[in-house]
């Protein structure tokens, strides 16, 4: 950024050097980020996230090369596949990929296959985006906005990680089949191996060493085997690497439990993937609307430091509100918040585009899935203005 700013007038740069940091500056390769805004709500939110991506690129200088593609049910009506091999080829080669929404009631009798969730889980198995970090935060405007009591939730800070690319979702056996007596069996198989459980669990102690120190690892091993081997596994990563951080197990029955009756008790909550899908979605209504969460999901680093990750709002494609501008995109955005601090290096710029979030809400600007008494309501468009016009 340095070279970029440079004042090429200055007797500073020489004419050898201006060449030389020139020639460099032409070598860099631009960081491409590619927008899949999928279906229903999915591409009013993403048209936020690209607005914001532009005012980054145009106000700070920054370099993001945007790439939009067909992904889910619209992808399907187009080209009769979910993900098509040239959308996929993008995403192996993009440094980030920011996802919308997949889904809905028009392609419910779609063949498992063409479904348009088949997209999103081929994104994550083949890219190998093993860990999915869901934050559940209770933003003090927003304290109201959610169903339990404001001393319950009033600052609340989890960060969930669940497994993404092992377990029921993709263990096998796995199908339907017909038996005796004219019935079928629907089979799904739950497996996990060591490997799969002590990276996610790394990532899971890494976070929490830079937060409150606490690991709450949640599994079912009082009935399930693969239960059992989560928690020995765990346990045994914590006993070899992880000493000074504080851990706890808990069955993810009892998990669910003490997410409503005290959630301020966790700090970091590892998962599998089934339990995660489902504690994350009821951790995220402590906070009063699926519309303000982001998450991250993220593959193994490589040699250079480098990884590939997605980033999506953890609310689905709501259909039943498409089209009609009132959808929250402070989930995308938020998403985008994680992408440049996990994916790009680029803190300072999350630091300032969380705040102008925050700074938007304590001026009392809503959505309608978060409207209360005395304050604002806008559009979807609106609130995406509203941020940039903070980030100015």
């Amino acid at each position: 950024y340095e070279i970029r700013n440079c004042d090429w007038s200055s007797d500073v740069c020489s004419s050898d050097l201006t060449k030389s940091l020139g020639y460099l500056m032409i070598k860099v390769k631009k960081r491409k980020i590619l927008l899949l805004p999928g279906d229903g709500i999915g591409p009013e939110v993403i048209a936020e996230v690209k607005k914001i991506i532009n005012w980054f690129n145009d106000k700070k200088s920054l370099d993001f090369e945007i790439d939009q593609e067909l992904v889910g049910g619209c992808s399907y009506d187009k080209h009769g596949t979910p993900i098509t091999d040239e959308v996929f080829y993008k995403a192996l080669e993009s440094e980030v990929i920011m996802l919308g929404a997949v889904g809905g009631p028009t392609w419910d009798n779609l063949e498992f296959s063409k479904k348009p969730e088949r997209a999103l889980l081929k994104l994550r198995k083949e890219l190998k985006l093993f860990a999915n970090l869901r934050p559940a935060i209770c933003f003090k405007q927003l304290v109201d906005a959610s169903t339990l009591k404001p001393e319950i939730v009033s600052g609340l800070d989890i960060m969930i990680v669940r497994e993404l690319t092992g377990g029921i979702y993709f263990g096998e056996p796995r199908g339907i089949k017909p038996i005796e007596n004219g019935e079928r069996k629907g089979i799904n198989t739950h497996t996990y191996t060591t490997s799969e459980i002590t990276r996610v669990a790394r990532i899971a102690f890494d976070l929490a060493r830079k937060r409150s120190n606490k690991v709450t690892s949640c599994e079912k091993s009082n009935v399930m085997e693969a239960g059992q081997l989560w928690k020995e596994e765990v346990q045994e990563l914590h006993e070899k690497e992880y000493k000074d951080v504080e851990l706890s197990h808990m069955l993810a029955d009892n998990c669910a439990m003490q997410l409503l009756r005290n959630p301020k008790q966790f700090d970091v909550i590892v998962t599998d993937n089934l339990f995660g899908d489902m504690l994350s979605d009821q951790a995220s209504m402590l906070t009063g609307s699926l519309g303000l969460l982001p998450s991250a999901s993220l593959g193994a680093k490589n040699k250079d430091g480098e990884m590939r990750a997605m980033y999506e709002p953890i609310h689905g494609s709501a259909p039943d509100i498409a089209g009609k501008g009132i959808a929250n995109p402070i989930a995308s955005i938020l998403s985008f918040a994680m992408a440049l601090r996990y994916s790009l290096d680029l803190d300072k710029e999350a630091d300032i585009l969380e705040k102008a979030v925050q700074d938007v809400l304590n001026d009392g600007l809503r959505t309608k899935d978060i409207m209360s008494e005395g304050m604002k309501e806008t559009s979807t468009s609106a609130m995406g203005d509203a941020i940039i016009s903070k980030l100015q």
